[in-house]
């Protein structure tokens, strides 16, 4: 598309930003609303798997990402002990690595100092509150009271997505999969030189990944009750004795944990925006139409395919609707699958009974899927 568009993203989060960078360097005027004071991120840590970094290389962010966290190759699965049972390479796409572990934080100041860099603005403390899409425009007005007109509305704003249950009600709520991940970040082992997973069978799974040279992060995930939420004052606790089945480097990482509040709980949910993923020139991506489970580590590398796609189809259409009914034809089956695939492992790990279809996924296994998603998306 060889005009200029105006693009409102609604939510700073690691798509809408990478969604900035890409459009702003291509000469679009780009906003992002986004309604915390800031751009820093929740949470601990995240893996870049070779698909987002191959995004990252994409927008100029590559070496920024790699400088912030520990790039890493092989997948190293151990006994309760630690002992190690395999060590898997992961596959890479082109020449970027094939993974890197990054704290959120760390992501998310690359990204937002990118955006701005490229020509975005960022607007904090502030949502959409009423939309008027016409067919030609979205006349729009955010809560602090300022209105424009934007080319294309993107809703960037997660799994929560506010602009979601505007265009569809309450239809594609979160749906809550009956488990739960815990999270912490602690000094890294010197030996945890990428992903060590130690698994009990079905009884727990436990994950040891370095996010800097200095840090790494525990996570393991549960049955939880919906409305069960940790003891503030005693998280740590609980989770040491979720992962009493395990000796060596998880145990050792355990007992260096003694402050309740470093213990991220979150609960995992999915969606799935059955309907199209755009009602005239408003679209959502990433969480907002498409949340899965975080068993192949690939929520935020969704998301930054979807942003870059969605910039590779604005520049190959001949209009915003052509655009998004192309943007939508190529990620909605990579992202159905991965959605899809994370689910079965899922219910494999804990013992679920599966389906015919999620048997087939689990004949691919996680090895399988690395390299189905480390090809061109």
């Amino acid at each position: 598309m060889a005009s200029h568009l105006r693009v409102l993203i609604h939510g700073g989060g690691i798509g809408g930003l990478a969604l900035a960078t890409a459009l702003a360097r291509r000469g679009h005027t780009v906003e992002v609303v986004e309604l915390r004071d800031e751009l820093d991120a929740l949470g601990v840590g995240i893996i870049q798997p070779s698909n987002a970094l191959h995004v990252m290389r994409e927008i100029g962010v590559l070496d920024a990402c790699l400088e912030a966290g520990f790039e890493w190759e092989a997948l190293t699965i151990a006994d309760p002990a630690g002992n190690t049972l395999a060590r898997i390479p992961q596959p890479r796409m082109e020449d970027v690595p094939a993974s890197n572990g990054i704290p959120r934080p760390a992501l998310a100041k690359v990204l937002g100092d990118a955006a701005v860099a490229a020509g975005a603005t960022v607007r904090f403390a502030a949502t959409i509150t009423e939309l008027d899409d016409d067919g030609t425009g979205v006349d729009v007005r955010l809560s602090d009271g300022s209105t424009g007109r934007w080319d294309l509305v993107v809703g960037f704003d997660g799994i929560g997505s506010p602009l979601r249950t505007r265009l569809y009600g309450d239809r594609y709520a979160p749906e809550y999969t009956g488990f739960a991940n815990w999270r912490v970040t602690m000094p890294r082992h010197a030996d945890v030189q990428g992903v060590v997973m130690g698994t009990a069978g079905q009884e727990a799974k436990a994950l040891l990944t370095p996010i800097t040279d200095e840090l790494m992060y525990l996570g393991a995930v549960f049955a939880e009750a919906e409305d069960f939420r940790p003891d503030p004052e005693h998280a740590h606790e609980e989770l040491a004795k979720r992962l009493a089945m395990f000796s060596g480097p998880v145990a050792e990482a355990l007992a260096a944990v003694t402050d309740p509040s470093a213990v991220v709980y979150s609960r995992i949910s999915q969606v799935t925006v059955e309907e199209p993923w755009h009602v005239g020139r408003v679209v959502l991506a990433g969480d907002a139409a498409h949340a899965s489970t975080p068993h192949l580590a690939q929520g935020a590398a969704m998301a930054v395919e979807d942003a870059l796609v969605l910039a590779l189809s604005l520049d190959e259409a001949d209009s915003v609707p052509a655009a998004l009914e192309a943007w939508e034809a190529r990620r909605r089956p990579r992202a159905m699958w991965v959605q899809a695939m994370s689910r079965a492992i899922l219910k494999q790990e804990m013992g679920a009974s599966t389906t015919a279809d999620e048997n087939a996924l689990l004949e691919i296994g996680i090895p399988g899927a690395a390299h189905v998603l480390a090809k061109p998306y």
